[in-house]
């Protein structure tokens, strides 16, 4: 079972650098927000938009069950309980509170969710709330 844990986390992580190589960082959020805000009526839905798109946050989250990472329900539900702060942590200024053992493969994600804006992390948390059950 370990073995089959490890070879999803280089696997993803290896998916997570080619996605990054691929389609590199922009220096600039504000083509993003501008061009993501112009498509989505609701921060939900432009939370949703970059959650599973250029985020690339559904390689290792569903909503329901864990796969790499947590489901985004237990996210949502261990933040809210713990009154975490789910934008302070893809911002890389906070410690991991949901399953603290895979923060190494999200790590590897901040450079993404750090060149984001405040308006669109705050959309991906507004959605990862509008799952809780």
């Amino acid at each position: 079972m370990k073995k089959i844990l490890f070879l999803s986390a280089v696997l993803a992580l290896a998916s997570c650098k080619k996605e990054a190589t691929e389609n590199p960082v922009p220096t600039s959020t504000e083509a993003y927000s501008e061009g993501e805000s112009a498509k989505a009526a609701t921060p939900e839905a432009l939370g949703k938009e970059i959650f599973e798109g250029r985020g690339n946050c559904m390689s290792c989250h569903q909503v329901d069950q864990k796969v790499i990472g947590p489901s985004i329900q237990q996210i949502a539900k261990i933040y809210k309980d713990k009154k975490g702060d789910i934008v302070t942590f893809l911002k890389g200024n906070a410690d991991p509170i949901v399953d603290p053992d895979q923060f190494s493969v999200m790590k590897t994600n901040f450079p993404v969710t750090q060149a984001m804006s405040d308006e669109e992390l705050k959309a991906i948390e507004t959605y990862i709330y509008s799952n809780l059950k």
